[in-house]
């Protein structure tokens, strides 16, 4: 059984930089693919922000895309997400996800429940 924990988050202003992490543990498959969600306040539904699969590159929705760098060490088993440029729409709690199992294609093709693995999510809060 995998588990995974956020770490990082917090609260800046529009344009700051914040970090993310995200540790796995427990049974760690050699393929194993990790994707970030954000869940907006308010909203139930969970959209997905970047996802990076064994061996593969990062993929992100639009919004993210040239703001945002997602990483992941295997070494340590912990996958990052880099967001800069921050604005009060990126606000919401971001969550860690994994799929024992290769991830084809892109995370703006991914909806949340065919993770499942789930974290506790951290807060990102973004002021004008």
């Amino acid at each position: 059984q995998v588990r995974v924990v956020e770490s990082g988050g917090g609260s800046v202003q529009a344009g700051g930089s914040l970090s993310l992490s995200c540790a796995a543990s427990g049974y760690i498959s050699r393929t194993i693919c990790m994707a970030w969600f954000r869940q907006a306040p308010g909203m139930e539904q969970r959209d997905g922000v970047a996802m990076i699969d064994t061996d593969g590159d990062p993929t992100y929705s639009r919004a993210a895309e040239g703001r945002f760098t997602a990483t992941r060490d295997d070494t340590v088993n912990t996958f990052y997400l880099q967001l800069n440029n921050l604005r009060p729409g990126d606000t919401g709690t971001y969550y860690c996800a994994a799929i024992g199992r290769r991830c084809y294609g892109t995370i703006r093709n991914f909806r949340a429940d065919e993770f499942s693995t789930w974290g506790q999510g951290t807060q990102v809060t973004v002021s004008v």
